[in-house]
């Protein structure tokens, strides 16, 4: 039997609109998979006994400490300052995510892009050997070295 004019032309129609979807589809999920490369979990919450509240952890479990004179991009802990505290860093155009929201800036000495809680850059302290250890707590410098809590 023949086939109607009008069958003739939606074949060539379906087969356009087919692949025009499979070609979104595919760059939408191109575009997932790049966004989930710019993104890596760092932080997670602890309840540290020591303490007696909720701190943020680096992925090792180590307490993360923010300085209270740092924020908002200003710098104190460089230099040598670093030997003792160790700023928790991410790659360029990594976007940090944990329990909490954190950011991200550029470190002035070394360009490192530095996480950051509330607008502090956050770091861990050379004197943290194990998991739920604090003995950063209270240290004063030029400013407090605090945990930092969600």
């Amino acid at each position: 039997m023949p086939q109607s004019r009008t069958s003739h032309r939606r074949a060539p129609l379906n087969r356009t609109i087919f692949a025009i979807v499979s070609i979104l589809a595919a760059a939408g999920l191109f575009t997932s998979l790049a966004t989930a490369q710019t993104t890596k979990r760092v932080a997670k919450e602890a309840n540290n006994q020591a303490l007696g509240h909720t701190v943020l952890v680096a992925n090792n479990g180590l307490t993360l400490y923010s300085l209270s004179a740092e924020k908002h991009g200003t710098f104190i802990c460089k230099g040598s300052c670093l030997k003792d505290w160790h700023p928790l860093v991410v790659a360029k155009g990594v976007k940090p995510t944990g329990p909490v929201p954190l950011s991200t800036v550029k470190r002035p000495d070394n360009g490192l892009r530095q996480v950051t809680f509330e607008g502090r850059p956050l770091y861990t302290f050379d004197g943290d050997s194990k998991k739920g250890d604090a003995n950063g707590e209270g240290i004063k410098d030029v400013g407090t070295w605090h945990a930092a809590s969600p």
